[in-house]
């Protein structure tokens, strides 16, 4: 696969050579600061007056034969509007080599960035090789973009030797810096899982909160919460910022879903937290799912339709691996008896209930039927096993996750079962911590069958520091005798799959409220192909 990539950027105005019949970067035809008589004249690319590129360049959803690139042309990325044009579009051209100087071109051409979709591009370049790793960068002008390196998936009948993958979730601007995303751009990946929480709504006064900014002071619009298409865009802007998360998107291609703050804190389907109006909240919910499709690497074919947005898709990696990302967030019921740790009862445990709405559990339940995978891969937000957080033989379970809505669990569980799905691995976030928790058939039998594993990764930056025992670690791990880890510290987890087993690298930081520091492996567990459960590696 290679060794590690550091992203590496031309130098302003440089003049790249590149086959004669791909024609060659122009360094001609802008003019700096225009007269406002001239700009009423300008078209989108004579109005560009500054860099472009500053929230970066990203490539995600691989398939054997494709993959998408992704940019978002921003000179003043925090302003409304990122300083170009309300209408028109700009023409962006763009390039995709076999080796990371571009001597040897493998495709080129112009794609748009148009005012309505933020000056963003979603560009599919199809007709690649399988399993293949292509370096890419783009142009407007004089501007050339940072270099992003991205792979293929491979063939879907390969047999394929092994897969890494990064997991990672929950990256609050304004609680610690994104040190571990630094990290993460060095590790050696196939590709990246973000599982949820890119962004988060809340109000980021001028020091951005723990950041602690005082020499370049955020801009006051920052200091609200997000509830219109522009705010949401600028918070985008802001987390894209990050030099940080620029390095891990120009390093691996991700596979992305959200949980609930890129709209609102545990909201459910239609229901907001705070209960507002229904056609109030959906048009919150129409401009975060805009702002969020716009700013990820996702086809255009995922575009959003008002409130709605259809993100569950399924990738797969050869013989290998399937893939079944989900969302369970828009089509949920709402949470039982409010969204905290309550006891379960009568309207938690009502069969009626679910987390992911009845279309995407059939489609979810169809692909392990048809599945042909050594591993099938549920890539999703919330814990899935259950969290008791007392010995007690009646304790509070999270209402805002599998735990309730355990006929959904249920269901999902049995669908493994009857498809005979051997090797079932799931990988979660939302929760700021790390587990390793073996999948049980019977949560209150801790003798039942194993029908899996869970992987929860714990925050980029959300809690700040962490710790590595939290107040309750002697006893979720009592209560649970499934979970065979927990770590409260701040990091990500390193995945890998092969013939023969499945592998959680647990990485952590000793914090996020200062930028540098260092990562380690703190605990490294294991699962055999055909023997499900986790073990101390």
């Amino acid at each position: 696969m290679g060794g590690s990539y550091t992203p590496n950027r031309p130098l302003r105005g440089e003049t790249v050579t590149v086959p004669p019949r791909h024609g060659t970067f122009s360094t001609t035809g802008l003019h700096s600061h225009p007269s406002h008589a001239q700009s009423e004249r300008m078209t989108p690319l004579q109005a560009l007056n500054a860099d472009p590129f500053t929230l970066g360049v990203a490539s995600g959803d691989p398939l054997p034969g494709s993959v998408v690139l992704w940019t978002r042309l921003a000179p003043r990325p925090f302003e409304p509007g990122s300083g170009l044009p309300a209408d028109g579009a700009l023409d962006v051209q763009w390039e995709l080599a076999s080796d990371e100087s571009f001597r040897h071109l493998h495709r080129s051409g112009t794609t748009s960035a148009p005012a309505e979709d933020d000056h963003t591009v979603h560009l599919d370049v199809c007709g690649l090789e399988p399993d293949t790793v292509y370096w890419y960068r783009f142009r407007v002008g004089r501007w050339i973009s940072p270099v992003g390196r991205t792979r293929t998936a491979p063939a879907p009948d390969a047999d394929v030797d092994g897969v890494r993958f990064g997991l990672v979730s929950c990256q609050q601007y304004d609680e610690g810096y994104y040190t571990a995303l630094a990290h993460l751009a060095a590790e050696d990946l196939h590709a990246v899982f973000f599982v949820g929480d890119y962004i988060y709504e809340n109000a980021i006064n001028a020091q951005a909160g723990a950041r602690n900014y005082t020499d370049h002071p955020l801009p006051e619009f920052f200091d609200h919460w997000t509830w219109n298409l522009t705010d949401y865009r600028l918070r985008y802007a802001l987390g894209k910022s990050d030099p940080d998360l620029q390095a891990a998107h120009a390093a691996h291609p991700w596979f992305v879903t959200w949980d609930d703050h890129e709209v609102e804190n545990n909201y459910a389907g239609d229901v907001s937290q705070n209960n507002d109006p229904v056609d109030v909240f959906r048009a919150r919910r129409a401009a975060a799912y805009r702002a969020y499709w716009e700013n990820m690497p996702l086809r255009a074919g995922l575009r959003p339709t008002g409130p709605d947005m259809r993100l569950y898709r399924r990738f797969r990696y050869g013989r290998l691996a399937q893939f079944d990302i989900l969302d369970t967030r828009q089509y949920r019921s709402d949470q039982a008896y409010g969204d905290g740790w309550q006891y379960p009862g009568p309207e938690s445990e009502d069969p009626a209930r679910t987390l992911t709405g009845e279309a995407q559990e059939r489609w979810l339940l169809d692909g392990f039927h048809d599945s042909t995978a050594l591993w099938n891969v549920v890539v999703q937000q919330v814990a899935f096993c259950r969290r008791k957080n007392t010995t007690a033989d009646r304790s509070r379970l999270s209402m805002d996750a599998w735990d309730g809505y355990p006929a959904s669990r249920q269901r999902v569980l049995d669908g493994v079962e009857r498809a005979g799905v051997e090797n079932l691995v799931v990988l979660s976030g939302d929760v700021h911590v790390h587990y390793a928790m073996d999948v049980k058939k019977d949560f209150d039998d801790p003798g039942s069958r194993t029908l899996g594993v869970e992987v929860v990764g714990t925050s980029v930056s959300s809690g700040f520091d962490g710790e590595e025992r939290p107040d309750d670690w002697n006893l979720q791990l009592a209560a649970n005798p499934h979970m065979k880890y927990y770590d409260g510290r701040r990091g990500y987890v390193v995945v890998s799959l092969d013939a023969t087993r499945m592998q959680a690298d647990f990485r952590t930081l000793s914090g996020v409220l200062t930028p540098g520091a260092p990562v380690q492996t703190s605990a490294r567990f294991v699962s055999e192909a055909g023997a499900p459960g986790f073990s101390a590696a």
